[in-house]
């Protein structure tokens, strides 16, 4: 196997498919999400089991393997030898008044991350009560253990950088979610790596989470349904885009010269605006689909026209979209939120110079949900 080896030992398991057998270095069980669709082919000399494998753990979210019952005994009892389906444990769920479901996990190493589902739209109901349009779910996905980058707005900065979560990981916030919220297999939603963490400092592990999520055997989710949020990771948005993989970028900008992003966004002082602009044009998207910047508002510092005059002459000759979103208080910051009047002042400065932009209603407000206000809890 070529990804996510166990560390060497002197004893190995073999585990096998009739008289086909593949070996697994043997110390702990292997998170069997850590394998992508291609380390599971290459595992059986029946292509088949890589999809039946796939079809319980993703599709059924079966966490057991002794209910595999297409797999002999002898087969299921190996699986449970050698690979494991726990890799995260849920610690506490809180609901919002919107409908927004805040998720603590504990990890295998008892670090925590949290994950957000957000209920886009209720579902839709005929005067027989028979679904007309069912209910839009977007997945807010965490990709490390706190974050490396130190943003003055983000609460998740706060607790340092833990480490980065393996592909397994990434994905099984998913299944968990999915699972504990009865959705089922088919059923589409959006996924947005805007949790704990910069996707793109993680960048490995995310492409990989990507290649299951999208896998046809796996959870089956739309490339155009997925984005990437990154602070501005220059040479990593580059190697994304030459990756090519038909996901969606969001930048977060949040302010339009240097200076002052430099105070929100550290990282600014290596990979300015003007590299990150050069590198996104450059960024291959769909004919029909903008690059995302995302601008949180925060108030008496860059909510006035003269930001959004600025912003416009930024983003010249790009597909743009901008997301604005209301600075998200927490205990002991210093920023303070936007009034809804100015908020929309900056949108119809930007929508008049034809721009498309949005207010960002922040979810799950009330149970530190919100963008920016993720963190590792001890």
């Amino acid at each position: 196997m070529e990804s996510k080896k166990m560390k060497s030992s002197s004893s190995q398991n073999e585990i096998g498919d009739n008289n086909q057998m593949f070996h697994v270095e043997h110390q702990d069980k292997l998170p069997i999400y850590d394998l992508s669709f291609a380390d599971m082919k290459s595992l059986f000399d029946k292509s088949f089991r890589a999809q039946q494998i796939f079809d319980w753990i993703y599709n059924k979210y079966e966490n057991s393997f002794f209910n595999f019952d297409n797999f002999s005994k002898e087969m299921q009892n190996k699986l449970d030898e050698n690979y494991t389906t726990k890799i995260l444990r849920e610690v506490k769920k809180s609901t919002s008044s919107d409908g927004s479901i805040k998720y603590l996990f504990a990890l295998n190493d008892d670090h925590t991350i949290e994950t957000v589902l957000l209920k886009m739209k209720d579902k839709k109901l005929d005067k027989d009560k028979n679904i007309i349009k069912s209910e839009q779910y977007t997945i807010c996905l965490s990709s490390q253990v706190g974050c490396k980058l130190g943003c003055s707005f983000c609460l998740t900065a706060k607790g340092g950088f833990i480490r980065n979560l393996s592909a397994g990981e990434i994905v099984a916030q998913i299944v968990m979610l999915k699972k504990d919220n009865n959705i089922p297999a088919e059923k589409g939603l959006n996924v947005v790596y805007m949790g704990m963490g910069e996707p793109l400092d993680n960048l490995k592990n995310v492409v990989t989470s990507i290649d299951t999520i999208t896998n046809s055997h796996g959870l089956s989710i739309s490339p155009k349904r997925i984005t990437i949020s990154t602070s501005g990771i220059t040479p990593k948005i580059k190697e994304l885009g030459e990756l090519d993989l038909k996901v969606n970028i969001a930048i977060s900008l949040h302010a339009t010269n240097d200076s002052l992003r430099e105070k929100l966004i550290p990282i600014n002082k290596s990979y300015n605006i003007s590299s990150i602009i050069e590198e996104v044009k450059k960024f291959p998207i769909n004919s029909r689909k903008k690059v995302m910047f995302e601008y949180l508002l925060i108030d008496g510092l860059n909510d006035g026209l003269d930001s959004a005059k600025k912003l416009v002459s930024l983003l010249h000759g790009i597909k743009a979209k901008i997301n604005l979103i209301y600075f998200n208080p927490f205990e002991g910051t210093e920023f303070k939120r936007p009034s809804i009047e100015k908020a929309k002042q900056f949108q119809q400065y930007l929508t008049s110079k034809n721009l498309l932009c949005t207010i960002r209603d922040s979810k799950g407000l009330d149970i530190m949900a919100a963008c920016g206000q993720l963190r590792e809890h001890g």
